[in-house]
């Protein structure tokens, strides 16, 4: 990627603030509070983000006499789930193409299972009432080099034979859906949504409490221990101020320490960064190409993601994946301003025409990254406890 002379678009770094885009909102609701009694519960849930709450709500729609808890170390969303780029893909495999490699048996029930789930995904959002922006906008990827242009044709023809909708697009095709000197090629993907990350763990969180489960923040969970849970006896719990007991578990930590000793080696934690710009006029939009919804990946082995806000802003990030040394996990390393430089050069380059547009927020994230590049779950203590990370 070709750089802009001079180191210019520092300048558009100068008053980025440090909080994640998303969750630097007046509407951004007061924490709840700790636990702070000795309490117990049919089923507690340790984790507040998307897999936590989602957990807490599928618990109680099944059951709605079951007691259900949410222990959440800070607040709910302000991880993985507050911090993400708000793309929802239909693929439960981080990709066709990775699922097809990993499970080529059962990759088309998986792609039947994802699509189905992206369904009751949007259905689960109009039930409770939860307003995010979820809108079928589709994606574009964008192709800078012909290897990444390869790469998108043989992605088409994988989705294909699986029943993948897409449409490839040529240079002056591409010009209808975003215009950089940097991209000549282009897929384009109709079944990708894109939502507000904020607004979605909050209306989680906001339906949980609806439907009367008990969520207690900065509650971090320090000890687990299942020793009476396979003799039919509960799960304990202990947290700063009280301790919980369970007649089930649900683990929903991301990268954060596990509470069950063989899922650390399992994964390893993977920051990823991003920056969004001041909002844009129409004008700008225009003179980059896109007038649309969409949001757009670059193919690239170290990928970009960009997509609007619904307040006209550019959010770019990716390109950075970075693992720190023994695995540290570290809100510090959430801000890394060599990545905030290699991302404020790379967005002028691709983008020369809003060069001098200012960023307004520069943050990071840390995710849970496995050899699969997917989730994966489990049980433990005779079904006791069960894990989706």
């Amino acid at each position: 990627m070709s750089k802009p002379a001079g180191g210019a678009h520092r300048a558009a770094l100068r008053h980025t603030s440090t909080a994640p885009f998303w969750l630097d909102r007046p509407e951004r609701p007061d924490p709840l509070p700790r636990l702070t009694a000795d309490t117990a519960a049919d089923l507690v849930v340790v984790g507040g983000g998307y897999t936590g709450l989602w957990t807490a709500l599928l618990a109680k729609r099944r059951d709605p006499d079951r007691d259900v808890l949410v222990l959440e170390a800070a607040t709910c969303g302000h991880a993985a789930s507050g911090r993400n780029g708000g793309f929802c893909s239909p693929s439960l495999t981080h990709g066709l193409a990775n699922g097809a490699t990993r499970w080529p048996d059962e990759i088309d029930t998986l792609q039947r299972l994802g699509n189905a789930n992206l369904d009751a995904f949007e259905r689960d959002l109009e039930a409770h009432g939860v307003d995010c922006g979820f809108a079928r906008t589709g994606k574009v990827s964008v192709a800078a080099t012909a290897w990444q242009a390869d790469a998108l044709r043989a992605a088409a023809a994988l989705g294909e034979r699986h029943g993948e909708k897409s449409r490839l697009l040529d240079r002056a095709e591409l010009r209808d859906w975003v215009d950089s000197p940097m991209w000549t090629a282009g897929l384009w993907q109709p079944d990708y949504a894109l939502l507000d990350p904020a607004r979605l763990v909050w209306g989680l969180r906001d339906a949980c409490l609806a439907q009367g489960v008990r969520i207690a923040e900065h509650t971090e969970v320090t000890a687990l221990d299942a020793r009476r849970a396979d003799r039919g006896g509960r799960v304990r719990l202990t947290t700063p101020y009280a301790e919980v007991t369970a007649r089930r578990v649900a683990l929903a930590t991301n990268i954060y320490p596990p509470l069950l000793r063989r899922l650390g080696l399992s994964m390893v934690p993977v920051y990823d960064f991003a920056l969004t710009t001041a909002p844009l006029t129409p004008d700008q939009l225009a003179a980059v190409g896109w007038t649309g919804a969409h949001g757009i990946t670059d193919a690239g082995n170290q990928f970009h993601y960009l997509r609007k806000t619904a307040d006209n802003r550019i959010l770019w990030g990716g390109y950075d994946a970075i693992y720190p040394f023994g695995g540290r996990v570290d809100e510090a390393l959430t801000q890394r301003p060599a990545t905030f430089d290699t991302l404020a050069e790379q967005f002028a380059a691709t983008f020369p025409a809003l060069a001098d547009v200012p960023f307004s927020h520069a943050w990071g994230g840390v995710i849970d990254s496995t050899t699969r590049f997917c989730m994966f779950a489990g049980t433990a203590a005779a079904g006791r406890i069960g894990y989706a990370l």
